[in-house]
C-alpha cells in the first residue's frame, strides 16, 4: 500500500508543479540578491542575512526560512488534506476499505506519502538554493562558512547543521500534517481539512504577535518553526529546538491519534 501511495506521488504531475511553484520563490530572491542591490551590503543588517550574502553556501538556510511560514503549511494542509477526505468526496474510499488493507495501513501509508512529499520539497528547495546561491552570492573558501554567530565551520560542520535544520523543518511540516490528515478523517471535504489546518496556522501566527496571548505562545504550533537558524549559531542554541521539537511531538502524537481512532470507527457509506 505504502509503495501505490509513492509511486502515485511520483507520478503525479501536480506534485512537481506545487514543487517548482514552492521551489520558484527562493530562486527568486537568489537572483535578485545577486544582480541587484536590493540587500544590505556584507556586514551590515540582520546577521542572519548578512551571513548568507557573504556565503552562498548557506542560502539554503535561507530558501527555507523562506518557504516554511506559508508556501509550505499551504502544500501540506492540501496534500494531507485530502488524503482520505479526498478518497470519500471521489467515492473511493469505500472501495479501497472493502480490499485487505486494514484502516490503520491505509492511514499510514497516507501519512508516508505526505511526508515523502514534504522530504521531496525540502531536498529541491535546499538543492537548488545551494546551487544559486554558490553561482549567484559566491561561496567562501572551504572551511570558513560563517555562521549567524560570525565564526567560520568546517565542511562537515556544514553538512551536519544543514541535514539538522531540514530534519527539523520536516518535523514542523510532521504537526501540519498530522493536524490536515485528522481533519480529513472527520470531514469528507478535502477543501474544507485543508481550510480546516490553514485555520489553526493563521490563528497561531496572529496569536504570537498579541501580547495578550503570550502565556499560551510557547504551545502555538507555528511558535518555533524558525528556530532551525539557531542550528548555524556557534555555539548551538538547544534551548527553542528543543522546546520546538517537543512541541511538534505533542502535536502529532495528539492530532494522530484522533485521526486514527476516529477513522478506525468511521462508517464509510459511500
Amino acid at each position: 500500500m505504502i509503495r501505490v501511495e509513492l509511486h502515485q506521488l511520483l507520478r503525479s504531475r501536480r506534485t512537481w508543479v506545487t514543487i517548482a511553484m514552492i521551489d520558484a520563490l527562493p530562486t527568486l530572491v537568489a537572483v535578485l540578491l545577486g544582480v541587484t542591490d536590493v540587500g544590505p551590503r556584507p556586514g551590515t543588517g540582520p546577521a542572519f542575512l548578512s551571513a548568507v550574502l557573504t556565503d552562498g553556501t548557506l542560502f539554503p538556510l535561507a530558501a527555507i526560512a523562506i518557504v516554511l511560514p506559508l508556501f509550505m503549511p499551504i502544500a501540506v494542509s492540501i496534500v494531507a488534506g485530502e488524503a482520505i477526505a479526498g478518497e470519500a468526496q471521489l467515492g473511493t474510499l469505500r472501495y479501497l476499505l472493502v480490499r485487505p488493507v486494514g484502516r490503520t495501513r491505509l492511514l499510514i501509508a497516507k501519512l508516508v506519502s505526505v511526508m515523502a512529499f514534504v522530504m521531496l520539497t525540502l531536498v529541491v528547495v535546499a538543492a537548488t538554493a545551494y546551487v544559486t546561491g554558490t553561482l549567484l552570492l559566491g561561496d567562501a573558501p572551504i572551511g570558513t562558512t560563517a555562521t549567524v554567530s560570525g565564526t567560520t565551520l568546517s565542511q562537515q560542520e556544514l553538512i551536519t547543521r544543514t541535514l539538522l535544520a531540514l530534519a527539523y523543518a520536516l518535523l514542523s511540516m510532521f504537526g501540519v500534517a498530522s493536524i490536515a490528515l485528522c481533519l480529513s478523517t472527520i470531514v469528507d471535504s478535502p477543501l474544507g481539512a485543508a481550510l480546516g489546518t490553514l485555520a489553526v496556522l493563521v490563528a497561531s501566527t496572529l496569536l504570537l504577535t498579541l501580547d495578550a496571548a503570550d502565556s499560551i505562545a510557547p504551545y502555538l504550533p507555528t511558535r518555533y518553526w524558525l528556530a532551525f537558524v539557531d542550528f548555524f549559531r556557534d555555539p548551538i542554541l538547544w534551548r527553542d529546538v528543543v522546546r520546538g521539537t517537543l512541541l511538534q511531538l505533542v502535536y502529532v502524537a495528539v492530532f494522530l491519534g484522533i485521526g486514527w481512532a476516529n477513522f478506525a470507527t468511521k462508517d464509510v457509506k459511500d
